[in-house]
């Protein structure tokens, strides 16, 4: 089978986890007017890369794929408790809970997952995304960089999805915020794979406070 088909499959939006439904704070940024336009969004989603995803959310996912491919159920389940740890407000935490369920639920329908992963996710009573992504990794054997170059395409997709929509941004504007980004995107990725456990870290504190000023948003149409 081509490999192509699975990391398609795993970065696709039509994965039926809900990710349309997020916006990780982006809306309130644009409804306040913290973003006005193409650059704005370009400095918000490059920071946002550079600050929180490259230092703490990349390496720490990779470090989940690593550990269900090894089959290391202690390793991944401590890497689980520190991703749900780090869920700085109420609506990433349950942004992560809610699309961990849907995954769940998606994995526990196939064939793909072996009995040792099947029984591992069995036992966990509200799975991360990190987590259940990593398992959807290993059932359909994509090796860890690629589960997270597909993860991190996910992001950027969505996160363009959300300014189209609220903006809005339009199609071919996207295309070359993508065409900005992408360098920034790898970048990501090659520090999400050198970063040692004790370097990962991030105080991403505007997206906290993006996060909770979201919560209290009179009109929204995300979740996050």
């Amino acid at each position: 089978m081509n490999p192509a088909w699975a990391l398609l499959r795993l970065a696709s939006p039509q994965l039926p986890i809900g990710g349309y439904s997020y916006s990780q704070g982006l809306e309130w940024a644009v409804d306040s007017g913290l973003i006005t336009d193409a650059d704005g969004a370009e400095r918000w989603l490059a920071d946002q890369l550079a600050l929180n995803l490259a230092r703490f959310e990349a390496p720490l996912l990779l470090a989940h794929c690593q550990a269900a491919q090894d089959g290391d159920w202690g390793q991944l389940q401590a890497l689980a408790e520190r991703h749900r740890a780090s869920r700085e407000t109420r609506e990433l935490a349950l942004e992560s809970r809610q699309m961990g369920y849907s995954l769940r639920q998606l994995l526990d329908g196939l064939p793909e997952l072996d009995d040792a992963a099947r029984a591992f996710l069995a036992g966990q009573r509200e799975p991360g995304l990190a987590l259940a992504w990593a398992l959807a990794a290993r059932a359909w054997r994509i090796a860890p960089d690629e589960a997270l170059a597909a993860w991190l395409w996910g992001w950027l997709e969505n996160q363009l999805a959300v300014l189209m929509k609220t903006l809005p941004l339009g199609q071919q504007a996207a295309q070359r915020l993508t065409s900005s980004l992408l360098p920034q995107l790898e970048a990501a990725q090659r520090q999400a794979e050198t970063l040692t456990p004790e370097h990962w870290g991030s105080a991403a504190f505007g997206l906290a406070l993006a996060s909770m000023a979201h919560e209290r948003q009179y009109s929204r149409l995300f979740r996050s």
